[in-house]
């Protein structure tokens, strides 16, 4: 058979294919689910799937809110979180007031009159004329009338004019001069909170950073020898992680004495001892890799396979576990500052913040309340940030 004779043959078998067939495609036909997508990173598609996360989307911007409020927030408001105003203590961030001719007061629990302004601005605190201790009543000038705090009935004050006249509450307003109030002292609650954001963070960044520096190393080289190596190295994490975190931050302080350095050195020496066990368990796991193998035969060192190879694949564990561990982090420095081990006054930490509204808790709710929904909500943040970085780094949920 002639070689003319086979293509023509081979030409034959071939199936004619219609040339409208190559056409372009029209607009109306297009379908996105024709169409090819877009080649992701593993970074990028994590970055993707975390945005679709509302829960772990709306907890990053609540701690890139804090920061904010942490850093900024001092700078924007006219006070400061040590200064002392005893004729100002304890003014709720809400109060009724009253109109007594041209003038507003506000009446206090503590039988102190005020005199603000219509939309809440206290201006100054009055001084008292005289006090009849007969008829239990405090006697103030307001403008060019009397006004008259009664407190002959137990647990009730009323404000009354020489005449008798009961003065109702005019409007109930927010306190224009301290925003969340003001503590026993008369100092800023909002200005306080936002020093107490200062040290929460500062305390999530030492956590942070102790974590990634020694304990993903020590895990990392317990895990990567094994062997006796192994053995040691976790009998010393042993016998870190069961004695208390109080005991050391107790015997530190009578060293260094109590304060914020206490807690950042108790932190650095043992907070890293569960982050080294979850790097050890990804190293196990992962040293019997095929690359690992491959990277030990053409003579790489062991210390550059661990930060080179192994390390940046057990990434997605470690961010997660450093999430999870930086709320726990912080809600240990309030416990800490609460039962006195932490910062000193009149330094602000929201733990400071809750023990010295205990005292008053019952009449003044507020000093506890402001500190204490700041903790929940910096540690429910995290830890949907955690969650929604668990999700996002499962190799088993990318499509």
């Amino acid at each position: 058979m002639t070689e003319k004779t086979i293509e023509n043959v081979v030409a034959k078998q071939q199936p004619s294919i219609d040339p409208t067939l190559w056409g372009k495609l029209p607009e109306s036909e297009k379908d996105e689910k024709s169409l090819s997508h877009v080649s992701l990173t593993y970074w990028q598609d994590v970055w993707r799937r975390l945005r679709g996360n509302k829960g772990a989307l709306f907890g990053l911007i609540i701690i890139l809110a804090l920061i904010l409020f942490a850093l900024v927030g001092p700078l924007l408001t006219n006070h400061t979180y040590d200064n002392q105003n005893l004729s100002t203590s304890n003014i709720p961030p809400r109060y009724d007031i009253y109109k007594v001719g041209e003038e507003y007061l506000y009446l206090h629990k503590n039988m102190k009159l005020y005199l603000t302004k219509s939309n809440g601005e206290i201006i100054r605190v009055l001084e008292k004329d005289k006090e009849d201790m007969i008829k239990k009543q405090l006697i103030y000038t307001v403008g060019n009338g009397t006004a008259i705090i009664d407190y002959s009935t137990k647990n009730t004050l009323v404000l009354t004019d020489e005449n008798g006249k009961v003065f109702g509450e005019h409007k109930n307003v927010s306190n224009k001069t301290n925003l969340l109030g003001t503590d026993h002292l008369g100092r800023d609650l909002l200005t306080r909170i936002m020093y107490g954001a200062r040290v929460s963070l500062l305390v999530a960044v030492v956590a942070a950073l102790v974590n990634f520096l020694i304990g993903m190393m020590y895990g990392g080289i317990a895990g990567f020898f094994g062997g006796k190596v192994d053995n040691i190295m976790m009998r010393i994490v042993d016998i870190i992680s069961i004695i208390p975190l109080t005991l050391y931050v107790i015997l530190i302080m009578v060293v260094l004495n109590s304060g914020l350095l206490s807690i950042i050195i108790a932190l650095g020496s043992v907070y890293w001892v569960d982050m080294a066990r979850v790097v050890r368990g990804q190293m196990l796991s992962l040293k019997e890799e095929e690359f690992v193998y491959a990277a030990k035969t053409i003579g790489t060192k062991p210390l550059k396979i661990i930060t080179t190879h192994l390390l940046p694949n057990a990434m997605g564990a470690i961010i997660v576990t450093l999430t999870m561990l930086i709320p726990s982090a912080i809600f240990m420095e309030a416990f800490m500052s609460f039962i006195g081990l932490g910062v000193t006054a009149p330094m602000a930490s929201w733990g400071t913040l809750c023990n010295e509204a205990l005292e008053s808790i019952r009449s003044f709710s507020y000093q506890l309340f402001f500190p204490a929904i700041a903790i929940c909500i910096t540690m429910i943040a995290f830890n949907l940030i955690g969650d929604g970085l668990r999700d996002a780094l499962d190799p088993k949920l990318r499509k």
